[in-house]
């Protein structure tokens, strides 16, 4: 889990303050909440981004529901998020907008000290006051994207070649299979007599 001041700390080059109050609108307060499930709705926008760099996205527009089911000691969170991020082409360098979609669960637990269990499991001290989102909701996004960024019409021409790849290969193998098959059906054909004859010789 990214904490706050962690987060802070990597933005040593900006206004403080401006981060500070822009990172507290994705908190959620936690100590004042019922054991009962809340709802919550954040809009990421070019300013969420720029929270983060624009090294990975350009900016972006999507909406995040997150669903808190608390109880007496676990905060479980689904977070469903719907949009587009702007992202620049890894061929052409140009900027074109990225679909995305997202649904994750993942969990907090209370105990004596703040520790990451695993990838889906966080612990927090019994004291926590609030759970600071931002970093998780960047994370999903960034973790949906494709490994290599083309613009549509250039992944459009990505699919077709693969397609003919799997087609080519296909095709070998049934050609392999074949040979091979009819090799098998000359030696099961060859009357046992022949081979004496053979050794013979």
């Amino acid at each position: 889990m990214f904490y706050f001041s962690e987060l802070c700390s990597n933005f040593a080059s900006c206004n403080k303050k401006s981060v500070v109050k822009k990172i507290r609108d994705y908190e959620i307060g936690i100590a004042k909440l019922s054991n009962k499930t809340h709802t919550f709705v954040f809009e990421l926008d070019d300013a969420f981004f720029e929270l983060f760099g624009r090294e990975l996205i350009l900016g972006g527009k999507l909406t995040a529901n997150v669903t808190l089911d608390k109880t007496e000691t676990l905060l479980t969170f689904y977070v469903d998020i719907k949009g587009h991020v702007r992202l620049t082409c890894d061929r052409s360098l140009e900027e074109f907008d990225q679909p995305v979609g997202v649904h994750e669960v993942f969990r907090i637990k209370f105990g004596p000290d703040n520790a990451e269990l695993d990838d889906d499991l966080w612990q927090i001290t019994t004291g926590t006051q609030s759970v600071n989102m931002a970093q998780h909701l960047y994370d999903y996004i960034g973790l949906s994207l494709p490994m290599k960024k083309l613009h549509p019409r250039f992944a459009a021409e990505m699919d077709e070649d693969d397609d003919s790849d799997i087609l080519i290969y296909s095709s070998r193998q049934q050609g392999n299979e074949t040979e091979d098959g009819d090799d098998s059906d000359d030696e099961d054909d060859t009357d046992p007599r022949w081979n004496a004859l053979r050794n013979l010789n």
